[in-house]
């Protein structure tokens, strides 16, 4: 059977440690770490999990690699982000969100997961 591919955000981590979504983001991860889900992370996810406070973070370190499916920030992506933004789509200040749901798209993921 092959496993839903669901493109997440660095908020839908931390809401593991926010009280009004930290039962609907455990139970997310708990998928992924019982690996009944493919976390998908774009460049930018990671580069925002730098960032991030340290128990934000140890969420991440708690899953096996094997669970997370890396999407690189390709030109596709940037191009199709562009386009959005382009379209109208999103605004110039929604950068990021059209970043990931742009590589969402190229990635082919089942679902998307933002904050």
């Amino acid at each position: 059977m092959k496993l839903l591919r669901i493109y997440v955000d660095t908020s839908v981590i931390g809401g593991c440690l926010d009280v009004e979504f930290a039962t609907e983001s455990q139970r997310l991860i708990d998928s992924i770490r019982n690996n009944k889900v493919v976390m998908l992370l774009s460049d930018l996810v990671i580069s925002e999990l730098v960032n991030a406070p340290a128990n934000v973070r140890d969420i991440l370190t708690s899953i096996n690699s094997d669970a997370i499916e890396n999407v690189p920030l390709t030109k596709e992506i940037i191009a199709l982000r562009d386009a959005y933004i382009a379209a109208g789509v999103v605004t110039a200040k929604s950068i990021n969100d059209a970043t990931h749901v742009a590589a969402a798209t190229v990635a082919r993921a089942d679902a998307i997961l933002l904050g």
